[in-house]
């Protein structure tokens, strides 16, 4: 392609390194870098990542919690047209090996942990641990990493479809595990043009102004807390990194740095009233939506669009983040917004064909922010994409304003937290235990979570087990929020042809508080 044309995240740092060079890009514990030392490093990484091979479409995976390096090495692999996965930290064994083979990475940073080292395969990849190893092997590079100048000089050569050349920003960078359709997540391909495309969206929504700071105090892994850190980055502001969600340390780095934006969501938000208690810390540098009367006044509630439509809209990991906004329809009807300017949505029924306002329909979508399909999918990739949409598994409803409403997803789905769950996915690890014949997965409604998971088992002839054991079970092969809160033994479970009645088990064993519901 033309480098004319060309903008990737690599790109955007070398430009902020020239025109923002006394701005703090990235605040981590003790490290404070600066664009023009962010950039350096990230130079500096790429040579790294490639004297271990590390080419175009190539697969470097971040296992670990969060970091300023999983945005080094996030621009590192856009410099080398290769393609960045951070990994979600809390899965388990199982889970992390699946992920190991199916992404078959050159290089894998990571933090030391059980479910690491059970996971981790004998051979193959370079593991780098990501305390001082990491800095050694960023700063040992023979040279630095390739600059603005190749990009157009390399590629790959071997005729690898959909990758495209090294600096085609149209390529595929960042690789998030979602959508367990079939029992097992997926790979979902977002390249620079549609990261930068959906920040500049967001950008605009959240009206991000010279000296934004953003803590990033939710999972990199998850597509909420990545658009706004590279949202930051495209305008040019700085990233607070904190490990994990912690309230009191929350309160004092948004004091400490000034933060004017988090990934806060309402359990989290509680958390942080609860932890300032009595007004310790200073937070009135938080703009943010309102909560409680609590919350109100401990922070700034903000008129930017997107804070005072209640945030958000309809999204998923593979548009980028969001799809339609809330602050795009002040007073609207449907619960979901305006779509974002640089995509078109359509509600198709199963047909393809548009359904009239005011019917239900598949939300499908086209644009700037779309994602480039699944890694090593290509039968899903082409349901998917049929007819030049991407089919979003998800079902909307056109307003007559022309707004649109979540309905519920097509496949059935549970939303514990903020955290999706596949009832495949759980009822693959249940039916491996030992004594389970059979099982399906609901989700009930929880106070604090608004859902909870349910397992309804059916027990093999002559077989044993309790609650506690089938939990158990899940607990080594599943990520903790996945695991069932509850469980109900039955002697049959209702089925539409070869798969569960969920309708019919929601009726029997209370499930509800469905998303869109």
């Amino acid at each position: 392609m033309s480098t004319v044309h060309r903008l990737t995240l690599a790109d955007v740092l070398a430009e902020h390194g020239r025109s923002r060079p006394l701005v703090t890009a990235v605040v981590d514990g003790n490290v404070r870098l600066d664009y023009p030392a962010l950039d350096r490093r990230v130079t500096a990484l790429a040579g790294a990542l490639a004297t271990e091979g590390v080419g175009v479409g190539d697969r470097v995976l971040w296992v670990g919690r969060n970091s300023h390096r999983v945005l080094e090495l996030l621009l590192a692999c856009g410099r080398l047209g290769a393609i960045f996965c951070p990994a979600n930290w809390r899965q388990s064994p199982d889970e992390l090996s699946f992920v190991l083979t199916d992404l078959t990475p050159k290089v894998v940073v990571w933090e030391p942990s059980e479910a690491v080292e059970a996971a981790r395969p004998p051979d193959g990849a370079r593991w780098v641990p990501s305390g001082e190893e990491y800095e050694r092997f960023l700063a040992g590079a023979v040279r630095g990493g390739p600059s603005e100048g190749e990009h157009e000089e390399r590629s790959r050569g071997d005729g690898s479809p959909g990758l495209g050349d090294f600096g085609d920003d149209g390529a595929p960078v960042l690789a998030l595990y979602t959508a367990a359709f079939d029992g097992r997540p997926n790979a979902a391909l977002l390249s620079h043009a549609a990261l930068i495309a959906h920040a500049a969206s967001l950008l605009h929504v959240r009206q991000m102004e010279p000296g934004f700071t953003f803590l990033n105090s939710g999972p990199l892994f998850h597509v909420g807390t990545m658009m706004f850190c590279l949202a930051t980055l495209l305008a040019g502001g700085t990233n607070v990194f904190t490990p994990t969600f912690d309230a009191e340390e929350v309160c004092r780095l948004i004091e400490a740095e000034s933060c004017t934006q988090a990934f806060l969501f309402g359990q989290m938000i509680d958390a942080v009233v609860a932890a300032n208690a009595g007004g310790r810390y200073n937070l009135k540098s938080l703009g943010f939506v309102s909560h409680s009367a609590e919350w109100d006044s401990m922070i700034t509630v903000s008129d930017t669009p997107w804070c005072r439509s209640g945030m958000g809209g309809y999204g998923q990991t593979e548009v980028g983040g969001m799809l339609t906004f809330l602050g795009l329809a002040p007073g609207g009807a449907g619960y979901a917004g305006r779509p974002s300017p640089l995509v078109q949505v359509r509600l198709l029924d199963p047909a393809d064909e548009e359904v009239p306002t005011g019917e239900v329909g598949e939300i499908c979508a086209r644009g700037k922010s779309i994602f480039s399909g699944y890694f090593n999918r290509p039968e899903l990739n082409e349901r998917k994409f049929r007819g030049g949409w991407h089919h979003t598994g998800d079902l909307g409803r056109r307003e007559p304003d022309g707004t649109l409403t979540f309905v519920g997803p097509k496949l059935r789905m549970i939303k514990s937290g903020n955290e999706n769950i596949y009832p495949a996915e759980v009822e693959r690890a249940l039916r491996s235990h030992p004594a389970v014949a059979d099982a399906a997965v609901i989700g009930v409604p929880d106070e604090r979570w608004r859902q909870a998971v349910k397992a309804i088992v059916v027990l093999k002839p002559d077989a044993t087990a309790d609650a506690g054991s089938i939990v158990g079970h899940t607990r080594g092969l599943l990520a903790s929020y996945k695991k069932p809160r509850h469980v109900e033994f039955t002697d049959a479970i209702p089925k539409k042809g070869f798969t569960p009645d969920y309708d019919a088990l929601d009726e029997l064993y209370g499930g509800g508080a469905y998303p869109g519901t």
